[in-house]
């Protein structure tokens, strides 16, 4: 998994609209890159919306949003549309994005062992990773993001 200090690589991959999304577009912004094991599931969804009712804020901090899970374009597209979410929602079903920030590996649900991704949020600068929340509270995550909670 990516740490403070490391560079976030280059890559390439959809959003929700099947549109080209290339890392060098925000290589040199602040960007929340926030990973989610499933759309439209309800912690999934509690942190999104908690995310786009927090969204000025978060602008006026000078951040973008990435959401990043390896839903389908079409499922990123009913989730964006459902909940209004004014930030691109990544559709890695090869899970480049993924991968590239280390997040997927073993996870325990239930008594049950499986693979999937495990929620992070990664605050990048200018292509570097300067925090990374690692237990995401999914209610109240844009206060994480903005150190008020």
């Amino acid at each position: 998994m990516l740490k403070e200090g490391d560079q976030v690589p280059a890559f390439t991959t959809k959003d929700q609209d099947g549109n080209e999304v290339q890392w060098s577009d925000y290589a040199d912004k602040k960007v929340v890159v926030f990973f989610y094991p499933k759309a439209s599931t309800p912690g999934c969804t509690a942190e999104a919306c908690n995310l786009r009712d927090n969204y000025k804020e978060l602008q006026a901090e000078g951040y973008e949003l990435l959401g990043v899970s390896a839903d389908s374009e079409r499922r990123q597209t009913n989730f964006r549309n459902k909940y209004e979410f004014p930030f691109p929602l990544l559709a890695d079903e090869d899970k480049t994005v993924i991968n590239a920030f280390g997040v997927w590996g073993p996870k325990k649900f239930m008594g049950k062992e499986y693979d999937g991704i495990h929620r992070t949020t990664f605050i990048v600068e200018n292509g570097t990773v300067t925090r990374v929340i690692g237990k995401v509270k999914t209610k109240d995550h844009a206060a994480q993001i903005l150190n008020l909670g």
